[in-house]
């Protein structure tokens, strides 16, 4: 594989891709932890609660992911994995895989902590497949553009930086309310 660096122009276009993973990261997080609304911590921060350790299944307290849920959560992340492939594109699967994994369980547990969310092992291999999904684009991408894929993927990945952007405004401006439940507390029925 060429190295982006022996390219004229590949500086710059090394620095937009950092610069469109930050600010995707950022949505990403801003997404995942507020579902874009104002960043706040839940009352129950700090405070004991169940982690769902089952994927795709009910347990304890927790339901199981909806459907609709995990496709977003995978297309989510499929972002993830093609800035991945294009800033390190000499790493196999797995090392993509090992990074995805890694950020979707910072998320997972700063979501728990700061009580926005709570602990789903669902999530985070959703989440890594999602990666995983766009890694293999990025190879797609490689083998159809060759020389010319640092060039390509700093093009894809400003081009889906701006339309993520460009989103976030557009939901952010609407009168659309997401209405994320403000504190993951699981209420305890009475013994029967």
């Amino acid at each position: 594989m060429t190295s982006s660096t022996t390219r004229p122009g590949s500086g710059r276009d090394r620095v937009v891709l950092i610069v469109a993973f930050a600010v995707y990261l950022v949505l990403l997080t801003w997404v995942v932890l507020w579902k874009l609304e104002m960043p706040w911590i839940g009352d129950a921060a700090g405070l004991a609660r169940p982690l769902k350790l089952v994927p795709f299944v009910p347990s304890g307290d927790a339901g199981a992911s909806s459907p609709a849920e995990m496709v977003i959560n995978l297309a989510l992340f499929v972002p993830f994995g093609l800035f991945v492939g294009a800033l390190a594109p000499g790493w196999s699967w797995w090392k993509a895989g090992v990074v995805a994994l890694g950020a979707s369980l910072l998320l997972e547990m700063a979501q728990h902590v700061i009580s926005t969310g709570s602990f789903d092992t669902t999530d985070l291999i959703v989440n890594t497949v999602g990666a995983l999904v766009g890694w293999v684009i990025f190879l797609a991408v490689h083998r159809r553009a060759g020389d010319r894929t640092p060039m390509v993927m700093t093009r894809i990945c400003a081009i889906a930086c701006a339309l993520a952007l460009a989103a976030v405004v557009a939901f952010v401006l609407s009168p659309l309310d997401y209405g994320p439940q403000r504190d993951v507390v699981v209420e305890r029925s009475a013994q029967r």
